[in-house]
């Protein structure tokens, strides 16, 4: 049976990478990247005055002047002034200014005294440097110096480049439409009172608002019953309709399961069926003949939720065109001891330890359908199936749930 890191490497080598399209930068937030954004002139594109002050020349004071005339104000936006010859003449200057033509420092207000026209160095005279104040012009980023990778998941701060750059329009991975498929009789809806034998359908709902959390906003919700000629029916068209098929349910070796059969006859190709792994075993995966991803999760919660983040999400983000980084590393708060020689999914809790490294507290659920015992944990960490003792400080990675 496969380990999850096989698993793994067998779905990214099967998905295929999602369109690309052209997206308005106001609307580019929690999108990937596909074109790295370069600098369209240096950055800053002028000498930048940093500080409200004074600007003159650096060697008059160095020359013993200590009185400067003021002879105009510059504030941000204002093209340059240009600085009188005398030794003597200043110009009063506001943050984000251009410094003036011939001037190579700022003094700051405070370090002055000001009187009338007159403007007095009171403060430390050998910070009075050339350059003090100054931040020069292409010291962050030269004019076509790539500064956003393509590959980048866009949030404020390279949206920020993105607008100082001149990017009107990104390029961008185009939102797949995913399908989130609920399977079984026993589900009926949350708005319904259920009998007895009867379950609300909640899978599909985590499912769909881990999905959007993660940034994949076009999920649609679909039910089927165990009921052979509508399974084919309307799998068909989920299938033939959609970017990304996420079944939940199905999948085993019951009577009633009859996913597998029914999508190996619609042409879905079998890439692998079991992953030695608690919980989520039964996990499928699969692609159409037109190349559509096709995951089939477990029906029970905790299993399918717990795929959904070391699975799917990971595939999402690899055909997304998006830079991929391990999972972070926490140690573990106290042993664990797990004896079947399958890789453990742990949920836990996240805090820290003396030296601030990420500690994590084992919190299993009771079973695997206890959905609701997953509600206090921060996410799962994954321990390997050999050996079954994990001592405290134990280094594992940790997926973080949406």
């Amino acid at each position: 049976m496969l380990t999850p890191a096989e698993a793994e490497r067998l779905i990214f080598e099967n998905i295929g990478s999602f369109h690309r399209e052209d997206c308005p930068l106001i609307s580019a937030h929690g999108r990937v990247l596909r074109n790295d954004l370069q600098a369209d002139r240096d950055l800053p594109p002028f000498d930048r005055v940093t500080m409200d002050g004074f600007a003159l020349r650096a060697a008059a004071v160095a020359a013993g002047t200590r009185a400067f005339l003021v002879e105009a104000v510059q504030a941000a936006g204002m093209r340059a002034f240009k600085l009188g010859p005398e030794p003597d003449a200043c110009i009063e200057v506001m943050t984000g200014a251009v410094v003036p033509d011939g001037a190579d420092c700022v003094v700051p207000y405070e370090e002055t005294r000001r009187d009338g026209g007159t403007v007095v160095l009171v403060g430390d005279v050998e910070a009075c440097r050339a350059g003090a104040a100054i931040h020069r012009r292409g010291s962050d980023h030269r004019l076509g110096a790539p500064i956003v990778r393509a590959g980048t998941f866009l949030t404020g701060r390279e949206i920020a480049v993105a607008a100082a750059c001149g990017y009107h329009v990104l390029t961008v991975t185009q939102i797949p439409h995913i399908a989130v498929v609920a399977t079984g009789d026993e589900l009926v809806e949350v708005d319904v009172r259920a009998a007895p034998h009867q379950v609300r359908r909640s899978n599909d709902h985590a499912l769909r608002a881990a999905l959007i959390a993660a940034g994949y906003s076009h999920v649609t919700r679909f039910h089927l019953r165990d009921v052979q000629h509508e399974i084919e029916h309307l799998l068909w068209h989920i299938i033939a309709e959609v970017d990304v098929v996420v079944i939940t349910g199905g999948v085993s070796k019951g009577k009633f399961d009859y996913l597998p059969a029914e999508l190996d006859r619609q042409g879905v190709k079998k890439i692998f069926q079991g992953v030695a792994q608690r919980p989520g075993k039964p996990l499928w995966f699969g692609v159409s003949a037109r190349s559509t991803p096709v995951f089939a999760l477990p029906g029970n919660p905790v299993s399918s939720y717990t795929c959904l983040h070391r699975y799917v999400l990971p595939a999402l983000a690899h055909a997304s065109g998006r830079t991929m980084r391990p999972p972070p590393m926490a140690a573990l708060a106290r042993p664990v001891e797990f004896k079947p020689k399958v890789t453990y999914f742990l949920p836990v809790k996240l805090g820290h330890g003396p030296r601030a490294e990420i500690t994590a507290t084992p919190d299993p659920s009771n079973t695997s359908g206890d959905f609701a015992g997953l509600v206090d944990t921060d996410g799962f960490v994954e321990l390997p199936a050999d050996p079954s003792e994990f001592a405290a400080g134990t280094m594992a990675p940790f997926w973080r749930w949406f």
